[in-house]
């Protein structure tokens, strides 16, 4: 695996205040390095927007960056988002953007922008258990609460 990006969002009641955030790292013979490291914040939100926001900003800044990996892999806490983009992605496309049940796909506007940036990679997307020990996991979750806090108290 040539990068693997983390990512965590969340809200501060849902809707409510969110934050999220990123890491993107590369794998090194010598252990892993940190390339860039992002959060940031929005006033009024869910907690499903966030998740996708830090996944969506990882793989965009990706693509800034100066390099071209032959495999990424996004680990992210968020079943909505790794279920969304290796399972239901595929029949909401086929659907024109609804649900089994015929209603819209909620917040399509990021699942869109999503599948238009991963045909640039080959994408592994891993669920790890969020507060369980995962430094990096653990890392974008304090990352994205500062965001909401950053906003909740000005």
């Amino acid at each position: 695996m040539d990068i693997h990006i983390y990512t965590d969002g969340g809200c501060s009641g849902n809707p409510g205040p969110g934050g999220w955030a990123y890491l993107i790292m590369r794998e090194r013979g010598t252990g892993s390095e940190i390339l860039v490291e992002k959060w940031g914040s929005e006033a009024e939100t869910t907690n499903n927007r966030m998740e996708l926001t830090a996944a969506l900003y990882a793989l965009e800044m990706l693509s800034k960056l100066n390099i071209a990996p032959k495999e990424v892999m996004v680990h992210t806490d968020s079943q909505y988002v790794q279920k969304g983009m290796t399972e239901w992605i595929i029949s909401w496309k086929r659907n024109g953007w609804r649900t089994s049940d015929k209603t819209p796909v909620k917040n399509k506007d990021l699942w869109q922008r999503l599948d238009a940036i991963t045909s640039n990679y080959s994408i592994q997307w891993k669920w790890v258990k969020g507060h369980f020990g995962n430094r990096f996991n653990e890392r974008c979750d304090k990352l994205a609460q500062r965001a909401i806090a950053s906003i909740r108290y000005i």
